[in-house]
């Protein structure tokens, strides 16, 4: 399938960025750049082909492949447990009512079989959510950065673990900075990562307690002071209602929102962030810092860099490796 000329100028821009990125990007641990070298060499390349061709059908899936990432990551380690399914004695992460509007399951296992076609039961799921990521927001025209590979996947997926390890989007500055420590992950990454934001749309129901009833009064004008109250009416007309909305979508990022850019920094400056946790980056002095320096539109560059950065280094968070784990030949199945 050919691609769209915006989104060849798009790969160029993202291949200048990996000159500056690629030689910076350290190893994490015990994973490595050249991991797959000699085992499958073409890895990366196959990987990005079928990244080309499915954001080209559908270029939507860019923030959800960019999120399941960031869900494996935060329950259990970058191991692949969130693409498990759900058996009769065990209800899986995918299940848990955070990961139920997750999307982009089948084009991982799109990849993975093309992958072990050229490189039978070499590359792991984990790897390749993680090389996934990267080009979903390189595609999308953001930074490029030098993947560390070498992760193996896990064997265990529990729906109750995603209670404790993953921050909701109603999650305050006091959450998130203990659930980020928790994973080695700082205040920098914290409010860098949450620039990933800047990518796809959320369902209603993530963040329509913003809206109605939001202390529990029922009237209303009982909504969330931190939101800004034209961007409320537009949300309130947009999600109708408190009740539980996994149908209706809301851009996170409006306008742009399949674009990677630093525009998200704008909104939450303007109060305009649409979850509470992307509210709260304005209650810490180090993140409203953060914020507000991206707000101004002068320093991409700079937020680019670090978001390669908090990615390579999120990347790395519980890994598995060596012996550990195994290499799924489905990822949906333990083996």
């Amino acid at each position: 399938m050919a691609s769209s000329p915006t989104m060849l100028v798009v790969i160029c821009s993202s291949l200048a960025m990996a000159v500056i990125l690629s030689s910076s990007s350290p190893a994490t641990g015990q994973l490595d750049v050249g991991f797959y070298g000699k085992t499958c060499p073409k890895v990366e390349e196959i990987v990005r082909e079928e990244m080309i061709r499915i954001l080209a059908v559908a270029p939507t899936l860019a923030g959800p492949l960019l999120r399941l990432h960031f869900h494996d990551c935060f329950v259990r380690g970058c191991d692949g447990s969130v693409l498990i399914d759900s058996t009769a004695s065990n209800t899986a992460e995918k299940d848990a009512p955070p990961n139920q509007t997750l999307r982009g399951f089948g084009s991982v296992q799109r990849i993975k079989a093309r992958l072990d076609a050229a490189c039978p039961g070499t590359v792991s799921c984990a790897d390749v959510l993680a090389l996934m990521a990267r080009d979903a927001v390189a595609l999308s025209g953001g930074p490029h950065w030098a993947v560390p590979l070498g992760r193996r996947d896990g064997r265990v997926s529990a729906a109750n673990d995603t209670t404790t390890q993953l921050p909701p989007p109603t999650a305050n500055i006091t959450q998130l900075a203990r659930m980020f420590t928790a994973k080695g992950l700082g205040l920098k990454d914290l409010v860098v990562l949450s620039g990933g934001h800047t990518l796809g749309t959320a369902h209603c129901s993530a963040f329509t307690d913003r809206l109605y009833n939001f202390t529990g009064a029922n009237n209303a004008g009982d909504v969330d002071p931190a939101l800004d109250r034209s961007y409320l009416a537009r949300l309130r007309s947009r999600c109708t209602s408190l009740a539980g909305d996994n149908t209706t979508l809301a851009e996170m990022d409006p306008g742009s929102f399949l674009t990677f850019d630093a525009g998200y920094y704008r909104l939450v400056a303007r109060r305009r962030g649409l979850f509470h946790s992307d509210s709260s980056l304005l209650a810490d002095a180090f993140t409203a810092g953060y914020v507000r320096r991206q707000a101004t539109g002068m320093y991409a560059a700079e937020f680019f860099r670090d978001f390669a950065e908090s990615m390579v280094k999120m990347g790395g968070v519980g890994v598995l490796t060596g012996g550990e784990g195994e290499i799924r030949k489905k990822c949906y199945v333990i083996n």
